[in-house]
Protein backbone atom coordinates (compact mmCIF):
# COMPACT_ATOMS: atom_id res chain seq x y z
CA UNK A 1 0.00 0.00 0.00
CA UNK A 2 1.20 3.50 -0.77
CA UNK A 3 0.40 4.74 2.71
CA UNK A 4 2.70 2.21 4.35
CA UNK A 5 1.93 -0.76 6.57
CA UNK A 6 0.25 -0.99 9.93
CA UNK A 7 0.93 -3.47 12.75
CA UNK A 8 0.39 -7.07 11.67
CA UNK A 9 -2.44 -9.18 13.11
CA UNK A 10 -1.07 -11.66 15.63
CA UNK A 11 -1.78 -15.28 16.46
CA UNK A 12 -0.26 -17.17 13.52
CA UNK A 13 3.38 -17.97 14.36
CA UNK A 14 5.86 -18.85 11.62
CA UNK A 15 3.56 -17.50 8.92
CA UNK A 16 4.14 -14.48 6.71
CA UNK A 17 1.17 -12.27 7.55
CA UNK A 18 0.14 -9.41 5.24
CA UNK A 19 -0.28 -6.10 7.02
CA UNK A 20 -3.57 -4.77 8.33
CA UNK A 21 -3.65 -2.22 5.51
CA UNK A 22 -3.04 -4.96 2.95
CA UNK A 23 -6.01 -6.83 4.36
CA UNK A 24 -8.02 -3.61 4.28
CA UNK A 25 -7.24 -3.33 0.57
CA UNK A 26 -8.77 -6.80 0.33
CA UNK A 27 -12.01 -5.41 1.72
CA UNK A 28 -12.03 -2.37 -0.52
CA UNK A 29 -11.32 -4.06 -3.82
CA UNK A 30 -11.43 -7.80 -3.27
CA UNK A 31 -14.20 -8.81 -0.93
CA UNK A 32 -16.65 -7.33 -3.42
CA UNK A 33 -16.25 -10.76 -5.02
CA UNK A 34 -18.49 -12.03 -2.25
CA UNK A 35 -21.34 -10.35 -4.12
CA UNK A 36 -21.13 -12.39 -7.30
CA UNK A 37 -23.14 -11.03 -10.23
CA UNK A 38 -24.43 -13.68 -12.65
CA UNK A 39 -22.66 -13.41 -16.01
CA UNK A 40 -24.62 -11.31 -18.47
CA UNK A 41 -27.31 -10.43 -15.93
CA UNK A 42 -27.52 -6.92 -14.51
CA UNK A 43 -30.33 -7.72 -12.09
CA UNK A 44 -29.80 -7.86 -8.35
CA UNK A 45 -28.73 -11.32 -7.15
CA UNK A 46 -31.31 -13.18 -5.07
CA UNK A 47 -30.99 -12.37 -1.38
CA UNK A 48 -32.92 -12.08 1.84
CA UNK A 49 -34.20 -8.63 2.79
CA UNK A 50 -32.30 -7.05 5.66
CA UNK A 51 -34.79 -7.22 8.49
CA UNK A 52 -33.27 -5.51 11.51
CA UNK A 53 -31.23 -2.38 12.23
CA UNK A 54 -27.50 -2.73 12.62
CA UNK A 55 -26.07 -2.18 16.09
CA UNK A 56 -23.49 0.33 17.18
CA UNK A 57 -20.20 -1.03 18.50
CA UNK A 58 -19.86 -0.63 22.28
CA UNK A 59 -17.34 1.81 23.66
CA UNK A 60 -13.81 0.56 24.24
CA UNK A 61 -13.55 -1.22 27.57
CA UNK A 62 -17.30 -1.72 27.94
CA UNK A 63 -16.84 -5.47 28.08
CA UNK A 64 -13.41 -5.54 29.72
CA UNK A 65 -14.36 -8.55 31.83
CA UNK A 66 -14.49 -10.65 28.67
CA UNK A 67 -10.72 -10.35 28.33
CA UNK A 68 -10.37 -12.69 31.31
CA UNK A 69 -10.98 -15.71 29.07
CA UNK A 70 -7.64 -17.43 28.51
CA UNK A 71 -6.58 -17.38 24.83
CA UNK A 72 -5.98 -20.57 22.91
CA UNK A 73 -2.81 -21.39 20.99
CA UNK A 74 -2.93 -21.10 17.20
CA UNK A 75 -4.77 -23.91 15.40
CA UNK A 76 -6.59 -24.09 12.07
CA UNK A 77 -10.35 -23.40 12.11
CA UNK A 78 -12.60 -26.15 10.74
CA UNK A 79 -16.25 -25.25 11.38
CA UNK A 80 -18.44 -22.31 12.43
CA UNK A 81 -21.82 -22.41 14.17
CA UNK A 82 -24.11 -19.43 14.79
CA UNK A 83 -27.25 -20.96 16.34
CA UNK A 84 -29.47 -17.87 16.22
CA UNK A 85 -29.26 -17.61 12.42
CA UNK A 86 -29.00 -21.32 11.67
CA UNK A 87 -25.38 -21.39 10.49
CA UNK A 88 -23.49 -24.68 10.95
CA UNK A 89 -20.98 -25.05 8.14
CA UNK A 90 -17.42 -26.06 7.35
CA UNK A 91 -14.66 -23.45 7.24
CA UNK A 92 -12.08 -23.48 4.48
CA UNK A 93 -8.77 -21.57 4.55
CA UNK A 94 -8.73 -18.35 2.52
CA UNK A 95 -5.66 -16.57 1.20
CA UNK A 96 -4.80 -13.46 -0.77
CA UNK A 97 -4.43 -13.59 -4.54
CA UNK A 98 -1.63 -11.96 -6.51
CA UNK A 99 -3.42 -8.59 -6.41
CA UNK A 100 -3.73 -8.66 -2.63
CA UNK A 101 -7.44 -9.51 -2.64
CA UNK A 102 -8.93 -12.19 -0.43
CA UNK A 103 -10.06 -15.18 -2.45
CA UNK A 104 -13.63 -15.90 -1.30
CA UNK A 105 -15.12 -19.37 -1.03
CA UNK A 106 -16.30 -20.55 -4.47
CA UNK A 107 -19.69 -19.21 -5.56
CA UNK A 108 -20.61 -22.80 -6.40
CA UNK A 109 -20.42 -23.62 -2.66
CA UNK A 110 -22.73 -21.02 -1.04
CA UNK A 111 -22.97 -22.94 2.23
CA UNK A 112 -19.22 -22.74 2.91
CA UNK A 113 -17.46 -19.93 4.79
CA UNK A 114 -13.73 -19.30 5.00
CA UNK A 115 -11.20 -17.94 7.48
CA UNK A 116 -8.11 -15.88 6.69
CA UNK A 117 -5.56 -18.62 7.28
CA UNK A 118 -2.46 -16.39 7.12
CA UNK A 119 -3.82 -14.25 9.95
CA UNK A 120 -4.93 -14.93 13.50
CA UNK A 121 -6.42 -18.33 14.33
CA UNK A 122 -9.85 -18.03 15.99
CA UNK A 123 -9.34 -18.09 19.77
CA UNK A 124 -5.70 -17.00 19.64
CA UNK A 125 -4.65 -13.48 20.66
CA UNK A 126 -5.43 -11.00 17.90
CA UNK A 127 -8.22 -10.46 15.40
CA UNK A 128 -9.39 -13.49 13.39
CA UNK A 129 -11.31 -12.93 10.15
CA UNK A 130 -14.07 -15.11 8.68
CA UNK A 131 -15.75 -14.26 5.36
CA UNK A 132 -18.72 -15.72 3.54
CA UNK A 133 -21.11 -14.95 0.71
CA UNK A 134 -24.33 -13.03 1.21
CA UNK A 135 -25.83 -14.57 -1.91
CA UNK A 136 -24.74 -16.23 -5.14
CA UNK A 137 -26.45 -17.11 -8.43
CA UNK A 138 -27.76 -20.18 -6.58
CA UNK A 139 -29.67 -18.06 -4.05
CA UNK A 140 -29.13 -16.91 -0.44
CA UNK A 141 -25.75 -17.99 0.92
CA UNK A 142 -24.22 -18.81 4.29
CA UNK A 143 -24.18 -15.24 5.67
CA UNK A 144 -27.46 -13.96 4.19
CA UNK A 145 -28.81 -13.35 7.71
CA UNK A 146 -25.59 -12.07 9.24
CA UNK A 147 -26.93 -8.53 9.67
CA UNK A 148 -29.77 -9.81 11.89
CA UNK A 149 -27.41 -10.90 14.66
CA UNK A 150 -27.88 -9.13 17.99
CA UNK A 151 -25.38 -8.23 20.65
CA UNK A 152 -24.88 -11.21 22.95
CA UNK A 153 -25.38 -13.83 20.22
CA UNK A 154 -23.05 -16.84 20.40
CA UNK A 155 -20.56 -17.89 17.72
CA UNK A 156 -18.74 -21.22 18.00
CA UNK A 157 -15.66 -22.12 15.97
CA UNK A 158 -14.26 -25.63 16.01
CA UNK A 159 -10.51 -25.99 15.55
CA UNK A 160 -8.18 -28.66 14.27
CA UNK A 161 -6.78 -29.23 17.77
CA UNK A 162 -10.18 -30.43 19.00
CA UNK A 163 -10.92 -27.24 20.94
CA UNK A 164 -13.88 -24.94 20.34
CA UNK A 165 -13.56 -21.16 20.63
CA UNK A 166 -16.73 -19.50 21.94
CA UNK A 167 -17.32 -15.89 20.93
CA UNK A 168 -19.99 -13.39 21.95
CA UNK A 169 -21.19 -10.70 19.54
CA UNK A 170 -20.35 -7.15 20.65
CA UNK A 171 -21.82 -5.29 17.67
CA UNK A 172 -22.88 -5.43 14.03
CA UNK A 173 -22.03 -2.57 11.70
CA UNK A 174 -22.35 -1.66 8.02
CA UNK A 175 -19.34 0.07 6.44
CA UNK A 176 -19.29 1.59 2.92
CA UNK A 177 -16.62 -0.12 0.86
CA UNK A 178 -15.06 3.22 -0.10
CA UNK A 179 -14.74 4.29 3.55
CA UNK A 180 -13.91 1.00 5.19
CA UNK A 181 -12.38 1.53 8.69
CA UNK A 182 -9.47 -0.88 8.37
CA UNK A 183 -7.90 -0.17 11.77
CA UNK A 184 -11.22 -0.55 13.57
CA UNK A 185 -12.07 -3.83 11.87
CA UNK A 186 -8.64 -5.49 11.75
CA UNK A 187 -6.80 -3.74 14.58
CA UNK A 188 -5.36 -5.84 17.41
CA UNK A 189 -6.83 -5.01 20.83
CA UNK A 190 -4.51 -7.47 22.57
CA UNK A 191 -7.30 -9.97 23.26
CA UNK A 192 -8.80 -12.74 21.10
CA UNK A 193 -11.45 -11.23 18.83
CA UNK A 194 -13.36 -12.28 15.73
CA UNK A 195 -14.73 -10.45 12.70
CA UNK A 196 -17.34 -11.94 10.40
CA UNK A 197 -17.56 -10.13 7.07
CA UNK A 198 -19.98 -10.29 4.16
CA UNK A 199 -21.43 -7.86 1.64
CA UNK A 200 -24.31 -5.55 2.44
CA UNK A 201 -25.97 -2.24 1.77
CA UNK A 202 -27.40 -1.20 -1.58
CA UNK A 203 -26.63 -3.19 -4.69
CA UNK A 204 -25.60 -1.75 -8.05
CA UNK A 205 -25.36 -3.63 -11.33
CA UNK A 206 -22.15 -1.68 -12.00
CA UNK A 207 -20.30 -2.17 -8.72
CA UNK A 208 -22.16 -4.90 -6.81
CA UNK A 209 -22.86 -4.33 -3.12
CA UNK A 210 -21.72 -0.96 -1.86
CA UNK A 211 -21.02 -1.88 1.76
CA UNK A 212 -19.79 -4.64 4.02
CA UNK A 213 -21.59 -6.01 7.05
CA UNK A 214 -19.10 -6.62 9.86
CA UNK A 215 -19.81 -8.56 13.05
CA UNK A 216 -17.50 -7.77 15.99
CA UNK A 217 -17.14 -10.52 18.58
CA UNK A 218 -14.89 -11.33 21.55
CA UNK A 219 -13.70 -14.69 22.93
CA UNK A 220 -15.76 -15.44 26.04
CA UNK A 221 -15.13 -19.15 26.55
CA UNK A 222 -13.52 -22.34 25.30
CA UNK A 223 -14.23 -26.02 25.48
Amino acid sequence: MKNGSAPKPGGAPSRSVPSVRTLAWTTLVGIVLLAHVPDGDGSRPPTTTQASPLLARPAAGADRDRSETRPLPASDATRIRIPTIGVDVALVPLELDGAGALRPPPATAPTVAGWYADGTAPGAPGTAVVAGHLDTPLGPAVFHRLNTLSRGARIEIDRDDGRTALFTVDAVEAHPKDRFPDEKVYGDSGRPELRLITCGGDWSSDTGYRANTVVYATLTGTR
